[in-house]
């Protein structure tokens, strides 16, 4: 996909690796839509980035999640690119998991955006196809101690994903996966449990910065790749 010219929401865009992606897609010409929590925020970002509005948007939350993707199509007749960044972590051995905390995470990382998907899939269908990028991770390609709970909701985003991608093919609507590693961002700080990293990553291991992060995401949605990382 050629993205310039092209409507996109990014969520959890006030900062890391959300930001990072609605500047980068802003200067290739895109309509970016600003989605996350912080309303403050967001319309500071809104008055600095070219091409940006904002919607405050919890995305634990369905009715935010519909009003994010009702108010986009209202606004601007289109929405082409749909990417889902926003998560959080939580750091927990497995025979210690709380299920709370277990399940505010699924809310986060995998309802919202199967709520999103669900939401824009119809959208996209009836103007002819469109872009789906859900943001996994690498853990969920390796077995990390502590990091299960998070992993596993990595795990299922790269199911629901890569089947929807097979589903939707015929309707020219693309889905991908990029699995970003270490990058220096706070999210490390505001896992659930005990944070387990410093953004600066482990002893040995280099954290990648967001615009490079951000810069690879937009390359995997024009090469409209499965899998990136």
């Amino acid at each position: 996909m050629d993205v310039k010219d092209k409507l996109a929401i990014v969520t959890g865009a006030s900062g890391g690796i959300g930001l990072a992606l609605a500047r980068e897609l802003s200067n290739k010409g895109v309509q970016v839509i600003l989605a996350a929590r912080s309303t403050d925020k967001l319309k500071k970002l809104e008055s600095e980035i070219p091409n940006a509005y904002a919607i405050p948007t919890d995305m634990r939350k369905i009715e935010d999640v519909k009003n994010m993707i009702q108010k986009t199509k209202e606004k601007f007749g289109r929405i082409d690119i749909l990417i889902n960044n926003a998560g959080q972590g939580m750091s927990s051995s497995v025979e210690k998991i709380n299920l709370n905390d277990y399940r505010d995470i699924l809310e986060l990382n995998v309802f919202g955006v199967l709520e999103a998907m669900q939401e824009v899939i119809p959208i996209m269908r009836k103007q002819g196809g469109g872009s789906i990028l859900n943001i996994s991770s690498l853990v969920s390609k390796n077995y990390f101690p502590n990091l299960a709970a998070y992993a596993s909701t990595k795990y299922a985003l790269n199911a629901l994903s890569l089947t929807g991608r097979e589903e939707l093919k015929k309707d020219n609507i693309i889905i991908s996966v990029f699995h970003p590693k270490m990058t220096a961002t706070d999210f490390g700080k505001n896992v659930k449990g005990t944070p387990y990293v410093s953004s600066t990553g482990r002893p040995g291991m280099t954290a990648d910065s967001p615009k490079m992060v951000a810069e690879e995401i937009v390359k995997l949605i024009e090469s409209e790749e499965a899998e990136g990382n």
